[in-house]
């Protein structure tokens, strides 16, 4: 066999009348777009990683939901729909079921330290630990800026998305994060030729 293909190696160098033929599969957009979309969910995760935070301190959760989570969350957000008469939540579970992929960005409820700030509306962080459900101001802006860090991601490569609270609560809702994590927001991805999160 190794004679036959240098044969037909000399023939071309030598005679100019050998042509090789590359076979090439054409790759189509649709057979790409769940790949695609997923490569962009994890750079989200890392930018929202990597995002600026408050004294240097992280207090960020960020995760990918399965396909199977992101039904479990619509599904609960059509049950909070009808229970707190909140039709906006069963439009926004319509989107998730018709999204490619799901980010959820949280953050943990740790104050600073600061004696000096009250931004959360307390004078204090030692203050405010008194009331350990109120949000910690840094915290929730940390938690803006990695979302914000995030889409930028997915706009850079023209990929649908829109950050939702609906879908973070119906998230929380279930019982998605460890015990600490308080507030969560979602941002669904969606790659055709028409935004689902648009014109609703």
């Amino acid at each position: 066999m190794a004679k036959v293909q240098n044969q037909k190696l000399y023939h071309c160098l030598y005679e100019g009348f050998c042509y090789f033929r590359i076979k090439t599969v054409m790759v189509n957009e649709e057979d790409i777009r769940r790949e695609t979309v997923t490569s962009v969910a994890r750079q989200m995760l890392i930018a929202a990683r990597t995002a600026p935070k408050g004294r240097g301190r992280d207090t960020i959760i960020a995760a990918m939901a399965t396909d199977e989570e992101r039904y479990r969350i619509a599904d609960k957000m059509e049950q909070i729909a009808i229970s707190e008469n909140l039709t906006f939540f069963a439009r926004d579970a319509s989107n998730l079921r018709r999204s490619d992929a799901l980010i959820l960005l949280g953050t943990r409820i740790e104050p600073l330290g600061l004696t000096y700030c009250g931004y959360c509306g307390f004078d204090s962080c030692g203050a405010k630990n008194g009331f350990p459900a109120v949000p910690c101001a840094i915290n929730l802006t940390d938690l803006g800026i990695a979302l914000g860090s995030a889409v930028n991601v997915a706009s850079q490569y023209h990929v649908d998305n829109r950050i939702m609270y609906s879908a973070g609560r119906g998230a929380l809702e279930i019982g998605l994060f460890e015990e600490g994590v308080s507030v969560v927001f979602a941002i669904p991805l969606s790659v055709s030729s028409k935004s689902p999160y648009f014109d609703r």
